[in-house]
């Protein structure tokens, strides 16, 4: 099959792009920047997609199927993998993370494609986010499209280069864990390299495919819980952990969002109150293995060991 990956440089689409590559297909990448592409991305993955073609995509004016059919004709499925998690200049939710993937999805079936749309667990109607809004009405227009597709709704993702990943690792470096005191929704965090496997599978089983595709790790965690594991892998002991109040959170969320300080956003605050676990996980059943380990869980403080001795130990690590 020949399959355009759209955001094909990006954390999630990198991946499909390099699992489709391994099981034979023809790739073709579709990206703002052509040119630097590739330079971004790591060696392993710059190597498996040395010679691959790529194809300058802006979303933003990509708004009609008949805009983008052109870009398809030569496509047997397309992998969409795009989307922005902040708004800028002509980039704004409604356009990038609704608009046009619901065109690509009528384009998808006037044109008889294949189209797996990476969207994403959690995305409610009463959500307050625009960000997840727009992806829930990107889901419900690419459904309505006729097209053949697969909504394939991932966790929260862990994996070398993500923005999010690499950033929680930092944060759980630190001997003292700020967290959300309302972040008490279970999560099922996966490993980026399963999600491009299982798209990379979606795209071959067309017709066959499922609709709605829920994926996730083995382990379900709140985010403290979380931190805690990726402290884990690095080698670290349990952090202390410092319960933020909901509305200084929501403050901070609201900053980042402004000055594009941080992946932390309103739209994933919102995600972290409630539990977004997978209602039934397909992952194993796609990629016939068990989910890669992310993370390594740590022992709970000894009973003798209470907050005056865990500030301690907090304070050691900083001094070190």
């Amino acid at each position: 099959m020949r399959v355009l990956v759209l955001g094909g440089s990006g954390f999630v689409g990198r991946h499909a792009a390099a699992a489709l590559r391994a099981r034979g297909h023809t790739v073709v990448i579709g990206t703002r920047q052509p040119r630097r592409a590739l330079a971004k991305l790591p060696p392993d993955l710059r190597a498996s997609l040395h010679n691959v073609e790529l194809r300058e995509i802006h979303f933003e004016s990509l708004t009609t199927r008949y805009i983008w059919q052109p870009l398809l004709s030569d496509i047997d499925a397309v992998v969409n993998a795009a989307g922005i998690l902040r708004e800028r200049g002509g980039e704004t939710y409604d356009r990038v993370n609704n608009m046009a993937p619901a065109a690509l999805g009528e384009a998808c079936a006037r044109l008889g494609l294949r189209l797996v749309h990476v969207s994403a667990l959690g995305l409610r109607p009463e959500a307050r986010s625009r960000f997840l809004r727009a992806k829930l009405v990107a889901e419900r227009r690419i459904m309505a499209s006729g097209a053949d597709y697969s909504i394939v709704r991932p966790g929260l993702l862990d994996g070398d280069g993500g923005y999010l990943a690499l950033w929680l690792r930092k944060v759980a470096a630190w001997p003292v864990h700020p967290c959300p005191a309302d972040a008490r929704g279970r999560m099922a965090p996966l490993h980026v390299r399963d999600l491009g496997e299982a798209l990379a599978v979606l795209c071959e089983r067309g017709g066959e495919g499922r609709r709605e595709v829920e994926l996730g790790g083995s382990a379900r965690r709140t985010m403290a819980e979380y931190l805690d594991a990726l402290r884990g892998a690095q080698g670290g002991h349990r952090a202390l952990h410092l319960p933020v109040p909901a509305l200084l959170a929501k403050l901070a969320g609201r900053i980042c969002d402004l000055l594009h300080l941080s992946p932390i956003s309103l739209g994933c605050l919102e995600l972290m109150r409630r539990d977004n676990l997978p209602k039934v996980n397909h992952l194993a059943a796609l990629i016939g293995r068990a989910p890669t380990p992310v993370g390594v869980d740590l022992p709970a403080y000894a009973s003798g060991v209470g907050v005056v001795g865990r500030i301690r130990f907090a304070a050691r690590e900083l001094l070190q």
